[in-house]
Parts: structure tokens; sequence; C-alpha cells
């Protein structure tokens, strides 16, 4: 899909932080970086990362670099929607997600973008959401974007 957007979840955003595991990077490879977003929750959830940590050194200046580098979605009223109508649907069919992760998987739907995650709650709730989970290698024919649309990116250079 030409203007396919991935909301990177929380975990996934760590990973590329981190610069771990390797094979995020081959799929940060194969999408145009402005595909590429963090929901403002995600952004809490970094900065509270780096709050609760004020001996690490490293960390908040690996996460400033990253949010100058991915769009972060403001929360808004279409995200609030979404999250009624997830909540209830969730909630109806016995399948909660907790707090945070049900504010992330609404926004997803709200920006009609693939959540990018590999925790395993958003996948008790598969049915509602397009998940895509980049810690897995990338297959011959998963469908991703032909070579000629790669980035001159190197998340490992940046994050480190």
């Amino acid at each position: 899909m030409e203007n396919q957007r991935y909301l990177l979840d929380t975990n996934t955003a760590s990973y590329i932080i981190k610069g771990q595991p390797a094979v995020i990077r081959d799929h940060l490879l194969y999408v145009p970086m402005a595909s590429v977003c963090i929901s403002a929750i995600t952004e809490a959830e970094l900065l509270l990362g780096v709050a609760k940590k004020p001996e690490a050194k490293r960390l908040p200046i690996a996460v400033k670099e990253f949010l100058l580098r991915v769009e972060i979605l403001p929360w808004d009223s279409d995200a609030a929607k979404a999250y009624a109508q997830l909540r209830t649907a969730c909630e109806n069919e016995g399948k909660p997600l907790g707090t945070m992760d049900m504010l992330i998987a609404a926004h997803s739907i709200a920006a009609g973008a693939v959540l990018i995650t590999n925790d395993k709650a958003f996948y008790n709730v598969k049915n509602h959401l397009v998940l895509d989970d980049w810690t897995k290698p990338i297959g011959p024919y998963q469908g991703r974007q032909q070579d000629a649309h790669r980035r001159e990116f190197r998340p490992q250079a940046v994050w480190k």
C-alpha cells in the first residue's frame, strides 16, 4: 500500500531506541520514514521511562533523538471515539486490554494504521486491529515495498 501508516507500540519504539532486536532495522528499511508514527500515548510512556531512570545518561538523549525523527500523532476526538468503540467491543467479548494498550490500539484504528507490536495482549483482540510484528524476520513474500523505496536511514547509528 502506497500510503500505509505504521504505528509503533511502546515496546517496538523501545526496541528501536535500543537497537535490538536487529531484525526491526530490516523492517524499517522497507518502509518510508514518513509512514512510521507513534501515538502521543507512546511518547508519554517513553518519557515516563526516562523520568524513572534519572541515572541513565544515554537514555534521555536516545529517546529525544527518536522523538525528533518519528511523527507523533496527537490524541484527538477520532481517537477518543475509536477508544469508546474498541473498549466496548473488547469488554463485550471478555477480552480486555490494559489501559495504555487500549489507548494505543484505538489510536491505530483512528489513524488507519497497522499497529506494530509483538505484545501478545494485542493479538487477543486481533479481529479489531491490523497488526504486524517487526521482531520476526521479513519473509520473501510479505508484501513489503520494493527495494526502490528503501530509505537511507540507519537506526543503529542514530540510537546508539
